[in-house]
């Protein structure tokens, strides 16, 4: 199925589009709005930083707890003990084969409006919602990209960024093949090209009680163990949440850097459209 989301419009000519994944029992419409209350060192927000960007966030289901059966919670999947991920962690497949099938499909509507830049587009996700966006990234199958001009050269496939925060692998341990293999889904790519291609920043705090930053160190060493160009920041608090105003800096700093050329071409820059005051 399709998923409900929320939008923030671009307040300048739109350039990129992020897709936000909140966390487990969060919804769309808060964690849109307590995104504001992080912001740098200039006291700025994401969304002020980038006004040319589109800002999307996407609504989990309500899907049942079994560890407490008749209860449901806004997940993106299912989890047995959240003190022990690897516990029953059979259960998170079917959740999460269902919601990477559908961000997926989010991607694809995005890049459209875009007019097919992927590399225009950014993958997010904050807790389960970047455990989901992990996921999503290895599903990721994207059309070939090539450059008009002396040649049509094809350029590399990749998203323009993907960011992480307080997040972890879900069913860690195994290869890339594997890691696929676990949620079967179709159209799932045999290479590594959108993994190696696009840039990734993965931010935790030492102090997050949920998600231990051990978990995130393990995700940083997989992905790039698959060949991931990883940037990994640990921030000494913040819970588990993001990180304020340093951590803010580093993903303004990271998404700068990573978006400022984008390989599809274009007319506006992602440095035209930003206040660098």
């Amino acid at each position: 199925m399709d998923l409900p989301f929320i939008t923030i419009a671009p307040s300048a000519p739109h350039t990129h589009t992020v897709i936000f994944l909140h966390g487990r029992g969060d919804t769309a419409k808060t964690f849109a709005s307590s995104l504001t209350y992080s912001r740098d060192s200039h006291n700025r927000t994401l969304q002020e930083n980038f006004p040319s960007f589109r800002w999307v966030f996407p609504q989990s289901e309500m899907r049942e707890c079994v560890a407490f059966p008749g209860n449901k919670m806004s997940q993106w999947f299912d989890i047995w003990n959240v003190n022990n991920f690897s516990e029953r962690e059979e259960l998170q497949a079917t959740g999460l084969r269902e919601s990477v099938a559908s961000i997926r499909r989010l991607l694809e509507s995005e890049a459209t409006i875009l007019g097919g830049q992927w590399d225009r587009l950014v993958l997010a996700g904050i807790s389960q919602g970047g455990a989901t966006s992990v996921h999503t990234l290895l599903a990721l199958s994207l059309p070939p990209v090539v450059v008009e001009g002396e040649g049509q050269q094809e350029v590399p496939r990749r998203l323009g960024a993907f960011l992480g925060f307080s997040c972890r692998m879900p069913f860690p341990g195994r290869s890339l093949t594997e890691t696929r293999r676990v949620l079967a889904l179709d159209g799932v790519p045999d290479t590594d090209e959108v993994i190696r291609n696009t840039p990734m920043l993965l931010g935790h705090c030492v102090d997050d009680p949920l998600v231990l930053v051990g978990n995130g160190r393990d995700l940083r060493d997989t992905l790039r163990g698959f060949g991931a160009q990883v940037t990994w920041k640990e921030y000494p608090e913040g819970g588990h949440w993001f990180n304020s105003p340093a951590g803010m800096d580093d993903a303004v700093e990271f998404l700068t850097q990573a978006l400022k050329n984008p390989s599809t071409g274009g007319n506006s820059s992602l440095s035209d459209s930003m206040d660098l005051s």
